[in-house]
C-alpha cells in the first residue's frame, strides 16, 4: 500500500509511516541496498522483519533519499549523510520514519498489549497512572509514556540512560495527544516535546529536541 501516515509540520519535520500488506518480493522491486544491508536482510530469519527492513527503505525514498545516503553509528543510532536528522521504528505491521533538518528527533510505534502492565515498574512510577478508570486506559497510557521515552532514548543516545531513573515525562491528558519530558544523567540534560497518534490497537509517539 502507499504510505499509511505522513504528517509535515512546517519544514519542522517530516514523519511517514507504512503499513506492511505486501509481500517481501513486491517491497523488494526496485529497492537498492548496499551490500552491509543486503547482508543484514538476508540475515533476518523472520519475514516480517525482512518486510520491515525493506518497507523502512520505501519510507526513505518518500523522503527523497536512497539506502546508501543512511548508515549507523557504533551505537546503532541512524544518519543520514547530508547531515539531517532521522530516527526509525518498527513494531509488527507497522514502520515508521522522521526526520528533521532543524533539530534531533527520534519515533516510535508500540503495540497496545496488556503486556506493559507487567513492565511498567522497570520504566515509570506506576502509582501515578492508578487514577485511571480501568485496565484499557491504564493501557493506553503506559504505552505512550513508553513510546515518548523510546523516542527519546534514540535521540540521546547515551549509554546507561534508564527509562525509569533519567528520563521524565510530565503528567499529560491522552485526549491532548502531547506533553513534555526532560532528561538528566551525569549532567547531561535535554528538554523535548512529544507527540501521540494512536490508530488500530498502535500507538505512536514522537520527539522532538528543544
Amino acid at each position: 500500500m502507499p504510505i499509511y501516515k505522513n504528517v509535515q509540520n512546517n519544514e519542522v519535520f517530516e514523519l511517514y509511516v507504512w503499513k506492511i500488506e505486501e509481500s517481501e518480493s513486491w517491497l523488494a522491486r526496485d529497492i537498492v541496498l548496499t551490500p552491509h544491508c543486503q547482508d543484514r536482510l538476508e540475515g533476518m530469519k523472520s519475514e516480517l522483519h525482512r518486510r520491515g527492513f525493506l518497507s523502512i527503505r520505501h519510507l526513505l525514498a518518500q523522503a527523497g533519499y536512497t539506502d546508501a545516503d543512511l548508515y549507523y553509528d557504533e551505537a546503532g543510532k541512524p544518519h543520514l549523510k547530508d547531515g539531517t536528522y532521522i530516527s526509525i521504528t518498527h513494531s509488527f505491521e507497522f514502520t515508521g520514519i522522521i526526520l528533521s533538518k532543524k533539530q534531533e528527533v527520534g519515533i516510535d510505534i508500540e503495540k497496545q498489549r496488556d503486556k506493559i502492565l507487567r513492565i511498567a515498574h522497570r520504566f515509570t512510577p506506576v502509582k501515578e497512572y492508578r487514577t485511571l478508570a480501568n485496565d484499557q486506559a491504564l493501557i493506553r497510557k503506559l504505552t505512550m509514556v513508553w513510546g515518548a521515552k523510546e523516542s527519546i532514548y534514540k535521540i540521546m543516545g547515551i549509554h546507561g540512560l534508564s527509562f525509569l531513573n533519567h528520563i521524565r515525562v510530565s503528567e499529560f491528558d491522552m485526549d491532548e495527544g502531547q506533553t513534555s519530558a526532560g532528561v538528566l544523567i551525569k549532567g547531561i540534560s535535554g528538554k523535548f516535546e512529544v507527540y501521540f497518534m494512536e490508530f488500530e490497537g498502535f500507538t505512536l509517539a514522537y520527539a522532538l529536541s528543544v
